[in-house]
């Protein structure tokens, strides 16, 4: 039943989102020393999902128009970061570090959503 809801949807996307980010961020971090190793980034959640919902419209009811799927499409992209390095490397641990706590903060609000739909579940079932 509650795997239909949009919320726990969007909050389940929204976690594996963040996951991906933070794959990502740790072979960056990994490769901080490899020569000619690219830092690589996937676009924060709300333009990643704005830019997939934009153009596929999911249709809830019959007479809805379009239709299809709303799950973000996850890509790896090169960090538009500055200078390499002499060796040609482009990771930079202190924005990768940075980069760390955004995706924490992410993921922690997915967890935020799904605790708060959980809760006006109960609530509307009459249980505490």
């Amino acid at each position: 039943m509650y795997n239909s809801l949009d919320l726990f949807q969007t909050a389940g996307a929204m976690a594996r989102h963040a996951g991906a980010r933070q794959a990502v961020v740790a072979r960056n971090i990994a490769n901080a020393d490899t020569p000619d190793f690219q830092a690589q980034a996937i676009a924060a959640f709300k333009d990643v999902y704005q830019d997939n919902s934009a153009i596929d419209m999911r249709a809830t009811r019959p007479g809805h128009i379009g239709g299809g799927d709303t799950t973000p499409d996850i890509r790896r992209q090169p960090s538009p970061i500055g200078d390499p390095s002499p060796n040609g490397n482009t990771v930079s641990v202190e924005d990768e570090m940075l980069h760390s706590v955004e995706v924490s903060r992410e993921h922690n609000r997915a967890l935020a959503i799904y605790r708060h739909t959980m809760t006006v579940l109960r609530t509307s079932l009459g249980r505490s």
